[in-house]
């Protein structure tokens, strides 16, 4: 259920964060409020610091982060991919009406 629950507020994250990393970090700070099991403040500082500093999407590496802290490596992959689905889905929708 954990794994579901890290998609589904990812998946929210990736659909409405329109901006980049920094975007997303009103989403993160949401989800530290309503799952203080997950992450706290503390772990958001160090997020955006870690994110910051290697390379790749800030969002991607801030939901990886999450996601591993919370549940592992599974964890890690539903936190990404719940982020990046939105994207891959307006990409795919947006070639197809291209043609």
């Amino acid at each position: 259920m954990t794994y579901l629950l890290l998609f589904y507020e990812f998946f929210k994250t990736g659909l409405f964060a329109v901006g980049g990393g920094l975007a997303t970090l009103p989403f993160i700070y949401d989800i530290a409020v309503r799952y203080p099991e997950w992450i706290n403040m503390n772990d958001i500082s160090n997020m955006i610091a870690v994110s910051e500093s290697t390379p790749g999407p800030m969002g991607v590496n801030m939901a990886t982060f999450t996601g591993f802290t919370t549940a592992g490596v599974f964890g890690a992959l539903s936190a990404t991919i719940g982020l990046v689905v939105p994207s891959v889905i307006c990409l795919l929708y947006t070639s197809d009406a291209a043609d």
